[in-house]
């Protein structure tokens, strides 16, 4: 049956289905009135009543419930046509529907409803006020409050409460001292706006400026002092309180043991005479925050109630652990799960490594936010799957899933992995559109993807325009001008970034002494590590040093880069025996070669990379008796030699190459191209390095091997395919050779182009017959 509120509607509609809407016309738009009369005819259909032009005070309350109903459910149009079947509108009528539009997201129709009342009161005032404070737009709410021929308490506090909230600490205490009556909205406004922008000192002034403050105030003091982590006040503050509800327990709860306290955190649990599901939730959070899953486990054990928190607490403290069975065992047995509880799983999946598991669960989600693609898109990312996760990020775009920083801050990281430069700019251009351009974070990771992608010039544009850089920043910049073989401009970035004041930090020395060993400075580079220490506070670790022995190797200074090694406050690493071992190779050193070798063979036996520099060594001597003992080595070992490849990107397409490469679509063009190429760099007087070859083969053979290794098969065909006047950019998994690196420098005298290639140690810059290593690497 029908309520009797509802059967006096429907007679009330019927009464009035033929009166006052002319009156209407002017006051709404097309659409509006379309969509009125079409509901009209229905209505009049359907209700055959007698009609009349009454309506009296009672009625007109009757529908003005009707609209309020409605709006509340966000059945806006419902709500519209009973209005517009209305006799006569009250100022309650028209704020029942402001409020109602506002409530439901449409600010403007309710602004326009607001400028087209005949009159207004003090309640439609406070309304649109509060709609523009909603909206963030605090000018026009603070110009409608000007307006305002009288102002309530309450006008005040919603103009005072809406600069509280975002953050104009200042102009809501102009607005408070202006308030000819405040109450105890007003004050609590005031005292939480210090307290969440965290001006503690002012909050207290205002605190003790008053007594009578009722409890939530004290537990918003109280929550101000955890905040700041100042739980030394805080704890006296706590004692100093006549009366503490669960809240107040709860706070300094969670203040002890997010500031690692957790013994006195649990003696407050356990005296704590009031405790609810929040309770027991901070006691098992701080237990995970503290890495003492066992303890937080034993107390989550013994909860009366568990909520979708608490849950979620235990599970990450697995997680963080890298304990995924335990975590996957609370996961299934979950009786309520969220949307945060399916994206820890995966991250703590993904981090991990297994990332097909945690594939499977983003899957079988019934729901995804910004963070499940963005967690789901850096576990590819970070488990080396890099055209998977960019696969993901457009397929989030495609079923409309929301962007955020994270997502685009993971994307970018890809693109910096692939060096897919493209899609990195066109990334670029969708963070400049959706307003995430500004800041270190997604910033950051534009810096990295344009230096790894090799357009260092771009990431200097993008340096200049950033605002708030942060140390990352600068690091990204001298890092990334080291890696390009620019090593006297990431030292000028140096020198710049001290002079803002900022202070190196390990990374930054890392940099500028890679910077020094890339460019030969290596007066600088011992200066700048000698004094580390004593000017900036960084003490040399494994990467100092092998950025040391670099520095020293490159320059010949074998025994000087051996003697370091030997005075180490540690053991090298297998980086830094690796590190002589080349340049041991470049120099000849046999001798110092075979122990850096034999050191990297006890300490990592499966590094391919060893075994084919000491290959390198002997096959350069002639020594190929030993470069075949090496062979049967790694085949015992069952070490297989990585294979080398090179890959170009031309309109959003990758082309890999192999070196002889046979697969390629268009390898009869490409070979027909080389071979011309070939005779015109040995008109200009290139000579094979047939010394690379590490076979006992004729010298004609040789030289055949290293013409189509993969670098120069892929430099060829950007000359083929990448217009004049644009940089042709390769990547290389390994190391360039020293035979590629005279013929690439030869392909740019001779065809006139900019030819940027990545191998696993650098970038090199070839521009007419030169490269930006000065041949040193």
């Amino acid at each position: 049956m029908r309520c009797a509120g509802t059967k006096r509607l429907e007679e009330l509609c019927a009464q009035n289905q033929r009166t006052s809407f002319n009156v209407l016309k002017p006051r709404f738009n097309a659409a509006k009135e379309a969509t009125f009369h079409s509901s009209t005819k229905r209505t009049q259909t359907q209700l055959q009543k007698p009609q009349s032009k009454s309506g009296g005070d009672e009625d007109i309350k009757q529908w003005n419930v009707a609209i309020s109903s409605y709006m509340r459910n966000g059945r806006c149009n419902e709500a519209l046509r009973v209005f517009e079947r209305m006799p006569r509108w009250s100022s309650v009528s028209y704020n029942a529907m402001i409020s109602g539009y506002l409530r439901n997201g449409e600010f403007e129709t309710a602004r326009k409803m607001f400028d087209e009342m005949p009159e207004r009161d003090l309640v439609s005032w406070n309304v649109m006020i509060k709609g523009y404070v909603r909206n963030r737009n605090l000018g026009k709410a603070r110009e409608l409050f000007e307006r305002m021929s009288e102002r309530d308490v309450c006008s005040w506090n919603t103009l005072l409460s809406g600069y509280a909230q975002n953050g104009c600490v200042d102009e809501a205490r102009r607005v408070f001292d202006r308030m000819p009556e405040k109450n105890e909205v007003s004050w609590n406004a005031l005292l939480s706006a210090y307290v969440q922008n965290g001006r503690m000192e002012e909050a207290c002034v205002l605190f003790e400026s008053r007594e009578n403050w009722a409890l939530v105030s004290w537990n918003c003091l109280l929550g101000g002092f955890v905040k700041k982590k100042k739980i030394v006040e805080g704890r006296k503050f706590f004692d100093g309180m006549s009366v503490r509800d669960v809240v107040s327990w709860n706070t300094i709860i969670t203040g002890y043991a997010q500031n690692g306290k957790i013994d006195e955190s649990r003696k407050l649990f356990d005296e704590s005479l009031v405790k609810d599901v929040f309770t027991w939730t901070a006691m098992v959070s701080g237990y995970v925050q503290n890495k003492m899953v066992e303890e937080a486990r034993e107390l989550f054990d013994k909860m009366p109630e568990r909520n979708e928190v608490s849950w979620n607490a235990m599970i990450a403290g697995y997680v963080q652990g890298e304990r995924m069975e335990m975590a996957k065992e609370l996961f299934d047995v979950m009786p309520f799960r969220n949307v945060s509880t399916w994206n820890t799983m995966i991250t703590g999946y993904a981090q991990c490594g297994d990332v097909s598991e945690a594939k499977n669960l983003f899957d079988k989600m019934p729901k995804r936010d910004p963070v499940s693609w963005a967690a789901m898109i850096a576990g590819y990312s970070q488990c080396g799957h890099g055209h998977e996760a960019l696969r993901l990020f457009v397929q989030m775009e495609r079923e409309g899933g929301r962007l955020n920083r994270s997502s685009f801050s993971s994307a970018l990281s890809t693109c910096a992995d692939v060096v897919a430069l493209e899609l990195g700019k066109q990334l670029h251009g969708r963070l400049v559109k959706g307003g995430y351009e500004s800041g270190c974070f997604v910033g950051n990771a534009l810096l990295l993807m344009y230096c790894k992608c090799g357009s260092i010039e771009d990431a200097n544009d993008l340096f200049e325009e950033m605002t708030g850089r942060d140390i990352v920043s600068w690091n990204t910049m001298i890092s990334g001008y080291s890696r390009h073989g620019f090593g006297e401009e990431a030292l000028r970035f140096f020198e710049s970034m001290k002079r803002q004041g900022l202070k190196p930090d390990d990374a930054t020395m890392v940099a500028v002494l890679s910077a020094c060993s890339h460019t030969g400075l290596v007066e600088k580079g011992r200066e700048y590590f000698n004094t580390m220490t004593q000017e900036y506070g960084v003490i040399p670790n494994s990467q100092h040093y092998a950025c040391m022995v670099d520095l020293l190797g490159r320059a010949g200074l074998l025994e000087e880069a051996h003697s370091l090694m030997k005075e180490m406050p540690f053991e090298p690493d297998g980086a830094i025996w690796g590190t002589l071992l080349g340049a041991s190779r470049v120099h000849g050193n046999t001798e110092l070669a075979e122990i850096a070798a034999d050191k990297i063979f006890a300490m990592e036996p499966e590094n391919s990379g060893m075994y084919v520099l000491l290959s390198n060594l002997y096959a350069s001597l002639g020594r190929w008796g030993d470069v075949s003992k090496l062979r049967v080595r790694m085949r015992d070992k069952g070490v297989k030699k990585a294979t080398g490849y090179s890959w170009i990107e031309i309109q959003n397409k990758t082309h890999t190459f192999s070196v002889g490469d046979e697969f390629h679509a268009e390898r009869d063009e490409i070979y027909a191209f080389m071979e011309d190429l070939d005779l015109r760099m040995k008109k200009a007087g290139y000579v094979s390095k047939t010394s690379v070859v590490l076979h006992d083969v004729e010298e004609e053979e040789k030289e055949r091997m290293v013409r189509y290794h993969s670098e120069r098969l892929a430099v060829a065909y950007g000359i083929m395919r990448v217009p004049q006047g644009k940089p042709i950019r390769v990547i290389k998994n390994l190391r360039v050779c020293e035979d590629c690196h005279s013929a690439i420098k030869c392909m740019a005298k001779i065809t006139g182009r900019v030819i940027i290639l990545r191998d696993n140690n650098r970038f090199h810059h070839f521009r007419d017959g030169s490269c930006s290593c000065g041949d040193y690497w």
